[in-house]
Protein backbone atom coordinates (compact mmCIF):
# COMPACT_ATOMS: atom_id res chain seq x y z
CA UNK A 1 0.00 0.00 0.00
CA UNK A 2 1.33 3.32 -0.67
CA UNK A 3 1.69 6.70 1.55
CA UNK A 4 -1.57 8.37 2.74
CA UNK A 5 -1.40 12.08 4.45
CA UNK A 6 -4.58 13.18 6.23
CA UNK A 7 -4.34 16.92 6.77
CA UNK A 8 -7.20 18.38 9.33
CA UNK A 9 -7.59 22.32 10.08
CA UNK A 10 -5.76 25.28 8.86
CA UNK A 11 -3.73 26.19 5.45
CA UNK A 12 -0.78 25.67 6.88
CA UNK A 13 -1.32 22.15 7.49
CA UNK A 14 -2.17 21.91 3.94
CA UNK A 15 0.64 23.14 2.69
CA UNK A 16 2.73 21.21 5.25
CA UNK A 17 0.78 18.01 4.18
CA UNK A 18 2.20 18.35 0.30
CA UNK A 19 5.59 18.48 1.78
CA UNK A 20 5.32 15.24 3.92
CA UNK A 21 3.96 13.62 0.44
CA UNK A 22 7.15 14.67 -1.08
CA UNK A 23 9.58 13.74 1.82
CA UNK A 24 7.82 10.57 2.63
CA UNK A 25 6.64 9.48 -1.13
CA UNK A 26 9.05 5.73 -0.87
CA UNK A 27 7.89 4.96 3.11
CA UNK A 28 5.12 2.60 1.58
CA UNK A 29 2.65 1.38 3.94
CA UNK A 30 2.49 3.92 5.94
CA UNK A 31 -0.70 6.53 7.53
CA UNK A 32 0.13 10.08 8.62
CA UNK A 33 -2.53 11.68 10.66
CA UNK A 34 -1.68 16.06 10.15
CA UNK A 35 -3.93 17.17 13.52
CA UNK A 36 -5.48 19.84 14.26
CA UNK A 37 -6.46 21.36 18.15
CA UNK A 38 -8.08 24.72 17.14
CA UNK A 39 -11.13 23.59 18.75
CA UNK A 40 -12.61 20.63 20.92
CA UNK A 41 -14.33 19.70 17.71
CA UNK A 42 -10.85 19.86 15.47
CA UNK A 43 -9.76 17.54 18.58
CA UNK A 44 -12.78 14.99 17.56
CA UNK A 45 -12.47 15.33 14.04
CA UNK A 46 -8.71 13.84 14.72
CA UNK A 47 -9.46 11.44 16.79
CA UNK A 48 -12.25 10.05 14.11
CA UNK A 49 -9.73 10.45 11.59
CA UNK A 50 -7.00 7.77 13.40
CA UNK A 51 -9.89 5.64 13.57
CA UNK A 52 -11.24 5.83 10.20
CA UNK A 53 -7.55 5.34 8.63
CA UNK A 54 -7.03 2.53 10.67
CA UNK A 55 -9.81 0.41 9.85
CA UNK A 56 -9.48 1.35 6.28
CA UNK A 57 -5.49 0.30 7.08
CA UNK A 58 -4.95 -2.24 8.98
CA UNK A 59 -2.01 -3.28 8.53
CA UNK A 60 -0.34 0.62 7.98
CA UNK A 61 2.17 2.16 10.07
CA UNK A 62 -0.30 4.95 11.72
CA UNK A 63 1.72 8.63 13.21
CA UNK A 64 0.28 11.51 14.43
CA UNK A 65 2.04 14.96 13.77
CA UNK A 66 0.05 18.30 14.08
CA UNK A 67 -0.87 20.29 16.32
CA UNK A 68 -3.10 17.79 18.03
CA UNK A 69 0.19 15.78 18.71
CA UNK A 70 1.78 18.35 21.07
CA UNK A 71 -1.42 19.37 23.06
CA UNK A 72 -3.54 16.19 23.13
CA UNK A 73 -0.15 13.90 23.08
CA UNK A 74 -1.55 11.55 25.96
CA UNK A 75 -5.70 10.93 24.95
CA UNK A 76 -4.24 9.87 21.70
CA UNK A 77 -1.06 8.22 22.72
CA UNK A 78 -3.74 5.71 24.49
CA UNK A 79 -5.60 5.34 21.63
CA UNK A 80 -4.69 1.71 20.16
CA UNK A 81 -4.85 2.72 16.24
CA UNK A 82 -1.70 4.92 16.77
CA UNK A 83 1.66 3.87 16.52
CA UNK A 84 3.51 6.82 17.01
CA UNK A 85 4.19 10.83 16.71
CA UNK A 86 6.40 13.10 15.39
CA UNK A 87 6.63 16.16 17.00
CA UNK A 88 4.84 19.15 15.06
CA UNK A 89 8.08 21.25 15.28
CA UNK A 90 9.84 18.44 13.43
CA UNK A 91 7.55 16.82 10.99
CA UNK A 92 9.37 18.46 8.01
CA UNK A 93 12.67 17.24 9.12
CA UNK A 94 13.59 14.35 7.29
CA UNK A 95 15.82 13.38 10.46
CA UNK A 96 12.39 12.43 12.20
CA UNK A 97 11.37 10.43 9.89
CA UNK A 98 14.96 8.41 9.32
CA UNK A 99 14.79 9.35 5.53
CA UNK A 100 17.54 10.50 3.85
CA UNK A 101 17.51 13.85 2.86
CA UNK A 102 18.78 12.82 -0.51
CA UNK A 103 15.96 10.78 -1.19
CA UNK A 104 13.53 13.74 -0.54
CA UNK A 105 11.47 14.53 -3.45
CA UNK A 106 9.99 18.35 -4.38
CA UNK A 107 6.00 18.33 -4.42
CA UNK A 108 4.13 18.32 -7.84
CA UNK A 109 1.07 21.00 -8.15
CA UNK A 110 -1.45 18.81 -6.93
CA UNK A 111 -3.42 21.43 -6.81
CA UNK A 112 -4.19 24.42 -8.84
CA UNK A 113 -3.76 26.65 -6.24
CA UNK A 114 -0.82 26.28 -4.04
CA UNK A 115 -0.74 27.06 -0.14
CA UNK A 116 3.03 28.02 0.14
CA UNK A 117 3.69 28.45 4.23
CA UNK A 118 6.20 31.52 4.94
CA UNK A 119 5.93 31.29 9.25
CA UNK A 120 5.32 29.15 11.89
CA UNK A 121 4.11 29.67 15.61
CA UNK A 122 2.92 32.87 17.11
CA UNK A 123 4.31 35.03 20.19
CA UNK A 124 1.09 36.40 20.97
CA UNK A 125 -1.05 35.44 24.04
CA UNK A 126 -4.86 35.49 23.04
CA UNK A 127 -6.74 33.80 25.79
CA UNK A 128 -8.40 31.12 23.83
CA UNK A 129 -5.69 30.01 21.57
CA UNK A 130 -3.90 26.51 22.29
CA UNK A 131 -1.97 26.94 18.82
CA UNK A 132 1.62 28.32 20.46
CA UNK A 133 1.77 24.86 22.77
CA UNK A 134 1.33 22.85 19.27
CA UNK A 135 4.01 25.22 17.19
CA UNK A 136 6.37 27.54 19.41
CA UNK A 137 7.29 30.60 19.06
CA UNK A 138 6.76 32.62 15.54
CA UNK A 139 9.90 31.67 13.04
CA UNK A 140 9.66 33.30 9.31
CA UNK A 141 10.85 32.07 6.15
CA UNK A 142 13.98 33.81 4.42
CA UNK A 143 12.56 35.89 1.04
CA UNK A 144 14.86 33.71 -0.79
CA UNK A 145 13.33 30.46 0.56
CA UNK A 146 9.97 31.87 0.00
CA UNK A 147 10.77 32.96 -3.54
CA UNK A 148 11.97 29.56 -4.62
CA UNK A 149 9.35 27.54 -3.41
CA UNK A 150 6.87 30.23 -5.45
CA UNK A 151 8.95 29.39 -8.65
CA UNK A 152 9.02 25.64 -7.68
CA UNK A 153 4.90 25.70 -7.45
CA UNK A 154 4.89 27.93 -10.81
CA UNK A 155 6.81 25.30 -12.63
CA UNK A 156 4.60 22.91 -11.72
CA UNK A 157 1.71 24.59 -13.27
CA UNK A 158 0.39 26.23 -10.21
CA UNK A 159 -1.73 29.23 -11.16
CA UNK A 160 -2.60 31.15 -8.04
CA UNK A 161 -0.06 31.27 -4.97
CA UNK A 162 -1.59 31.44 -0.94
CA UNK A 163 0.85 32.67 1.83
CA UNK A 164 0.23 31.13 5.01
CA UNK A 165 1.13 30.70 8.49
CA UNK A 166 0.10 30.75 11.90
CA UNK A 167 0.48 34.43 12.44
CA UNK A 168 0.97 35.32 8.91
CA UNK A 169 1.27 39.41 9.51
CA UNK A 170 4.16 38.70 11.99
CA UNK A 171 6.53 37.37 9.34
CA UNK A 172 10.16 38.74 8.97
CA UNK A 173 10.08 40.31 12.58
CA UNK A 174 12.55 37.50 13.34
CA UNK A 175 14.60 38.26 10.55
CA UNK A 176 17.63 40.46 9.68
CA UNK A 177 16.38 44.33 9.25
CA UNK A 178 13.01 43.10 10.88
CA UNK A 179 11.31 43.22 7.43
CA UNK A 180 7.68 43.29 7.27
CA UNK A 181 5.14 41.01 5.03
CA UNK A 182 4.19 44.08 2.58
CA UNK A 183 8.09 43.74 1.79
CA UNK A 184 7.72 39.98 1.09
CA UNK A 185 4.94 40.47 -1.18
CA UNK A 186 6.55 43.50 -2.74
CA UNK A 187 9.66 41.03 -3.40
CA UNK A 188 7.84 38.10 -4.82
CA UNK A 189 5.79 40.23 -7.13
CA UNK A 190 9.23 41.66 -8.58
CA UNK A 191 11.00 38.25 -8.49
CA UNK A 192 8.21 35.99 -9.87
CA UNK A 193 6.93 38.01 -12.96
CA UNK A 194 4.83 34.72 -14.08
CA UNK A 195 2.79 35.11 -11.00
CA UNK A 196 -0.29 36.65 -11.18
CA UNK A 197 -2.46 35.10 -8.78
CA UNK A 198 -1.19 35.85 -4.78
CA UNK A 199 -3.21 35.61 -2.03
CA UNK A 200 -2.92 35.74 1.84
CA UNK A 201 -4.70 33.51 4.26
CA UNK A 202 -5.58 35.18 7.72
CA UNK A 203 -4.04 38.22 8.45
CA UNK A 204 -4.21 40.29 12.07
CA UNK A 205 -5.81 43.38 10.60
CA UNK A 206 -3.23 45.58 13.38
CA UNK A 207 -0.09 44.01 11.71
CA UNK A 208 -0.87 45.21 8.21
CA UNK A 209 2.32 47.45 7.23
CA UNK A 210 1.67 50.55 5.44
CA UNK A 211 2.88 48.67 1.68
CA UNK A 212 1.24 45.69 2.38
CA UNK A 213 -1.99 47.71 2.60
CA UNK A 214 -0.85 49.90 -0.65
CA UNK A 215 -0.22 46.23 -2.46
CA UNK A 216 -4.18 45.16 -0.94
CA UNK A 217 -5.47 48.39 -2.40
CA UNK A 218 -3.80 48.77 -5.74
CA UNK A 219 -2.36 45.78 -6.77
CA UNK A 220 -3.86 43.80 -9.36
CA UNK A 221 -1.48 40.64 -8.81
CA UNK A 222 -2.95 40.75 -5.01
CA UNK A 223 -6.49 39.47 -5.02
CA UNK A 224 -8.92 41.39 -3.57
CA UNK A 225 -9.76 39.53 -1.02
CA UNK A 226 -8.50 39.95 2.73
CA UNK A 227 -9.53 37.31 5.48
CA UNK A 228 -9.16 38.93 8.99
CA UNK A 229 -8.52 37.42 11.73
CA UNK A 230 -11.06 39.05 13.90
CA UNK A 231 -12.57 36.75 16.07
CA UNK A 232 -15.43 39.30 18.18
CA UNK A 233 -17.37 42.37 17.47
CA UNK A 234 -17.54 43.69 21.01
CA UNK A 235 -14.59 45.59 22.77
CA UNK A 236 -14.55 44.48 25.81
CA UNK A 237 -14.63 40.23 24.39
CA UNK A 238 -11.69 41.41 22.55
CA UNK A 239 -10.00 42.70 25.29
CA UNK A 240 -10.84 39.68 27.48
CA UNK A 241 -9.79 37.44 24.37
CA UNK A 242 -6.22 39.89 24.78
CA UNK A 243 -6.65 40.80 20.94
CA UNK A 244 -5.05 43.97 19.52
CA UNK A 245 -7.24 45.62 17.75
CA UNK A 246 -11.14 47.73 18.73
CA UNK A 247 -14.10 46.95 16.46
CA UNK A 248 -13.23 50.61 15.18
CA UNK A 249 -10.26 49.21 14.35
CA UNK A 250 -11.60 46.70 12.04
CA UNK A 251 -14.46 48.58 10.66
CA UNK A 252 -11.83 51.55 10.14
CA UNK A 253 -9.51 49.17 8.05
CA UNK A 254 -12.11 47.71 5.74
CA UNK A 255 -13.46 51.23 5.27
CA UNK A 256 -9.94 52.07 3.95
CA UNK A 257 -9.55 49.25 1.79
CA UNK A 258 -13.04 49.59 0.48
CA UNK A 259 -12.39 53.27 -0.22
CA UNK A 260 -9.48 52.25 -2.35
CA UNK A 261 -10.83 48.91 -3.93
CA UNK A 262 -14.31 48.77 -3.79
CA UNK A 263 -14.42 45.18 -5.23
CA UNK A 264 -12.51 44.20 -2.18
CA UNK A 265 -14.01 41.24 -0.47
CA UNK A 266 -13.81 40.73 3.08
CA UNK A 267 -13.58 37.18 4.83
CA UNK A 268 -13.46 36.82 9.30
CA UNK A 269 -12.88 34.70 11.66
CA UNK A 270 -15.96 34.98 14.43
CA UNK A 271 -16.27 32.93 17.81
CA UNK A 272 -19.31 32.62 19.24
CA UNK A 273 -20.30 32.08 22.68
CA UNK A 274 -16.66 33.41 24.25
CA UNK A 275 -16.57 33.20 27.90
CA UNK A 276 -18.40 36.19 29.48
CA UNK A 277 -20.06 36.81 26.69
CA UNK A 278 -24.12 38.00 27.24
CA UNK A 279 -26.79 38.85 25.10
CA UNK A 280 -25.44 42.68 24.30
CA UNK A 281 -21.92 41.41 23.44
CA UNK A 282 -23.39 38.98 20.92
CA UNK A 283 -25.72 41.33 18.77
CA UNK A 284 -22.25 43.45 18.66
CA UNK A 285 -20.73 40.06 17.41
CA UNK A 286 -23.57 39.78 15.14
CA UNK A 287 -23.95 43.29 13.87
CA UNK A 288 -20.30 43.83 12.85
CA UNK A 289 -20.61 41.11 9.83
CA UNK A 290 -23.35 43.68 8.00
CA UNK A 291 -21.07 46.67 9.46
CA UNK A 292 -17.57 44.92 7.70
CA UNK A 293 -19.50 43.51 5.20
CA UNK A 294 -18.13 39.99 5.94
CA UNK A 295 -18.99 37.36 2.88
CA UNK A 296 -16.64 34.69 3.88
CA UNK A 297 -17.30 33.96 7.64
CA UNK A 298 -15.39 31.00 9.48
CA UNK A 299 -17.65 30.44 12.02
CA UNK A 300 -16.15 29.07 15.31
CA UNK A 301 -18.29 27.86 18.72
CA UNK A 302 -16.09 28.64 21.17
CA UNK A 303 -14.63 25.77 23.57
CA UNK A 304 -11.94 25.79 26.12
CA UNK A 305 -8.79 24.39 25.58
CA UNK A 306 -6.10 23.21 27.63
CA UNK A 307 -3.75 25.62 29.80
CA UNK A 308 -5.23 28.87 28.17
CA UNK A 309 -6.78 31.69 30.46
CA UNK A 310 -10.07 31.19 28.75
CA UNK A 311 -10.82 28.27 30.16
CA UNK A 312 -10.80 29.27 33.78
CA UNK A 313 -12.99 32.24 32.99
CA UNK A 314 -17.45 31.59 33.44
CA UNK A 315 -18.31 29.21 30.60
CA UNK A 316 -21.29 30.38 28.61
CA UNK A 317 -24.25 27.65 28.43
CA UNK A 318 -23.12 25.22 25.74
CA UNK A 319 -26.90 24.92 24.35
CA UNK A 320 -26.15 28.95 24.48
CA UNK A 321 -22.94 28.57 22.34
CA UNK A 322 -24.54 26.29 19.78
CA UNK A 323 -27.18 29.08 19.17
CA UNK A 324 -25.00 32.33 18.86
CA UNK A 325 -23.28 30.13 16.04
CA UNK A 326 -26.27 30.02 14.30
CA UNK A 327 -27.26 33.08 14.54
CA UNK A 328 -23.71 34.50 12.96
CA UNK A 329 -23.64 31.95 10.43
CA UNK A 330 -27.01 33.00 9.33
CA UNK A 331 -26.19 36.41 9.62
CA UNK A 332 -22.66 35.58 6.68
CA UNK A 333 -24.96 33.99 4.61
CA UNK A 334 -27.37 36.65 4.37
CA UNK A 335 -24.64 38.90 3.48
CA UNK A 336 -23.18 36.50 1.45
CA UNK A 337 -26.40 36.21 -0.92
CA UNK A 338 -26.62 40.00 -1.24
CA UNK A 339 -22.88 40.07 -2.47
CA UNK A 340 -23.40 37.41 -4.73
CA UNK A 341 -26.43 38.83 -6.21
CA UNK A 342 -24.34 41.75 -6.57
CA UNK A 343 -22.19 39.79 -8.75
CA UNK A 344 -24.81 38.70 -11.32
CA UNK A 345 -23.71 40.05 -14.56
CA UNK A 346 -20.54 41.57 -14.04
CA UNK A 347 -17.41 39.58 -15.59
CA UNK A 348 -15.13 37.63 -13.26
CA UNK A 349 -12.19 35.79 -13.79
CA UNK A 350 -12.39 32.35 -12.57
CA UNK A 351 -9.22 29.76 -11.74
CA UNK A 352 -11.20 26.32 -12.47
CA UNK A 353 -11.14 23.69 -10.31
CA UNK A 354 -11.28 20.01 -10.60
CA UNK A 355 -13.89 19.49 -9.38
CA UNK A 356 -16.10 21.76 -12.08
CA UNK A 357 -16.01 24.65 -9.93
CA UNK A 358 -13.67 27.74 -9.86
CA UNK A 359 -12.99 30.73 -7.59
CA UNK A 360 -13.12 34.19 -8.88
CA UNK A 361 -10.34 36.83 -7.80
CA UNK A 362 -12.94 38.02 -5.08
CA UNK A 363 -12.95 33.86 -3.90
CA UNK A 364 -16.80 33.59 -5.37
CA UNK A 365 -17.38 30.48 -6.14
CA UNK A 366 -18.25 29.82 -9.85
CA UNK A 367 -19.92 26.54 -11.27
CA UNK A 368 -17.80 26.45 -14.61
CA UNK A 369 -19.16 24.67 -17.65
CA UNK A 370 -18.70 20.70 -18.40
CA UNK A 371 -14.72 19.94 -19.58
CA UNK A 372 -13.35 23.25 -18.16
CA UNK A 373 -10.30 22.27 -17.99
CA UNK A 374 -8.67 22.51 -14.38
CA UNK A 375 -5.95 24.86 -13.84
CA UNK A 376 -7.37 27.35 -16.53
CA UNK A 377 -8.12 30.89 -16.04
CA UNK A 378 -12.03 31.41 -17.79
CA UNK A 379 -13.82 34.59 -17.88
CA UNK A 380 -17.41 34.06 -16.55
CA UNK A 381 -20.16 36.42 -16.49
CA UNK A 382 -22.77 34.65 -14.30
CA UNK A 383 -26.39 35.10 -14.76
CA UNK A 384 -27.77 33.11 -11.58
CA UNK A 385 -27.17 31.80 -8.30
CA UNK A 386 -27.63 28.16 -7.94
CA UNK A 387 -27.04 26.64 -4.49
CA UNK A 388 -24.64 29.27 -3.20
CA UNK A 389 -22.44 28.80 -6.71
CA UNK A 390 -22.50 32.06 -9.22
CA UNK A 391 -23.21 30.84 -12.41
Amino acid sequence: MSLEVVSLGCRLNLSESEELRGLLADEGDLVVINSCAVTAEAVRQTRQAIRRARRARPDARLIVTGCAAEVERSALAAMPEVDGFVANTAKLDPRAWNVAPALVRPTSAAYTRAYVAVQNGCDHACTFCVIPQGRGASRSLAVAEVQREVDSQLGAGVQEVVLTGVDLTSWGHDLPGAPRLGDLVEALLAACPTLTRLRLSSVDGVEIDERLFDLLAHEPRVMPHVHLSLQHGHDLILKRMKRRHSRRDALELVAALRAQRPDIAIGADLIAGFPTEDDVMHAANLSIIAEAGVVHGHVFPYSPRPGTPAARMPHVEHATIRSRAADLRTAVASERQSWLTSLIGQPLKVLAEKDGTGHAENFARVQLAPGTAAGTIVTITPTQIIEGLLA
